[in-house]
């Protein structure tokens, strides 16, 4: 008898397994294009169309970008995707296939990038100035008539207030050696500061760099780069995401992915609002680039080769470490700074097509 109930049990588990094998079959050969991981470029026209296997006949098919609703069909005719709201970086694509009162899903995914590639320019020195060479320049900005200087490594972070003409710093304030000073932005009379690693954000007086207050810090992977609009912050973590941040609790309120037309653009570090667009230096590379804050675009590319020339620098110095970073916008003088990490100088410069600066 105990025989003929295991022979039993084990028919109805055959026969259950085989059933569950087939409904996952039969999902699995649900396949939506395009191909997954396929590249467009901004505002082009995606065709979305599902395949079914012979056996389903959909009652309905719901289309999905991200989380957001597209469209329908009533059969599996294609739907056309039109790009140029979107933004860039990776969006998935949801089928929801409704057959026989239940639905199934089938994704895929495509890779958002520029419309078009960046345009190409370079830079003319109008004017030194002189820079702390002790200065591990991690932020920069140009505020009533000083610049404001946030410096990293552990032991040597501080918040600063500098005289432009002379370099010398006016005001400072030294953060505890277990943090690394990295980016930060001025909102209204407060000064907002990140930290590298330790998941801590400043935030001190204007006036007096006091520190009034810290908060957790836990948007991205690491805090870099910090700038605001002055209706939101904007940060960076090391990736080619930038977040957007609330003024007010520095709570994240979204993001956006920075792309060319050939692909992610990473380390995207320095950050600096100016005239509705972002500017962010390159981690470790002699380049600056202007985003689209709205869509992650780079609309410019600016080389910034030899702005301190490699043969002026001393002997044993280290390159590698020591790179480009800072940019500082003064808004009513229409000048813009840059220097880099224990740099001598900072330059006031002026961005120039290249066309523009070959014909010179």
């Amino acid at each position: 008898m105990k025989n003929k109930l295991y022979l039993f049990l084990a028919v109805i588990a055959l026969v259950y397994g085989c059933s569950s094998c087939n409904k996952e079959k039969k999902s699995a050969d649900i396949t939506v294009s395009p191909e997954a991981g396929t590249n467009y470029k901004s505002g082009a026209d995606v065709t979305v169309k599902v395949s079914l296997p012979a056996d389903i006949k959909a009652d309905s098919i719901v289309y999905l970008v991200d989380s957001t609703r597209l469209g329908s069909k009533k059969d599996t005719s294609a739907l056309l995707l039109k790009t140029g709201t979107l933004s860039l970086g990776p969006r998935v694509i949801t089928a929801r296939v409704f057959t026989g009162g239940k639905s199934q899903d089938a994704t895929t995914n495509i890779v958002l990038l520029a419309a078009k590639a960046p345009e190409q320019y370079t830079y003319q020195v109008i004017r030194k100035f002189p820079h702390d060479t002790s200065a591990y320049t991690e932020g920069l900005q140009y505020y009533d008539g000083y610049l404001y200087e946030s410096t990293g490594n552990y032991g040597h972070s501080a918040m600063k207030k500098v005289d432009l003409e002379t370099g010398k710093t006016v005001q400072e304030t030294k953060l505890d050696k277990k943090y690394f000073g990295e980016g930060f932005a001025i909102v209204g009379d407060k000064i907002v500061q990140l930290t590298y690693r330790e998941k801590v954000g400043f935030v001190y007086d204007l006036n007096t760099l006091k520190l009034l207050n810290t908060f957790n810090y836990n948007v991205g992977v690491e805090g870099w780069g910090m700038c605001s609009d002055g209706k939101k912050l904007y940060t960076d973590d090391s990736t080619n995401r930038i977040w957007f941040l609330d003024k007010g609790n520095y709570r994240s309120t979204g993001y956006i992915d920075v792309y060319d037309d050939k692909g992610a653009i990473d380390e995207v570090n320095e950050l600096e609002y100016i005239d509705g667009k972002l500017y962010s230096n390159i981690y470790t590379r002699d380049t600056i680039i202007v985003i689209n804050p709205k869509t992650g675009a780079v609309e410019r590319t600016i080389d910034m080769s030899n702005l301190w020339p490699l043969k002026d620098r001393p002997a044993n110095y280290d390159n590698d470490q020591n790179v480009l970073n800072g940019i500082a916008w003064d808004d009513k003088g229409k000048r813009l700074f840059v220097t880099g990490k224990k740099w001598p100088f900072v330059y006031q410069v002026k961005f120039v097509p290249v066309v523009n600066a070959k014909a010179k």
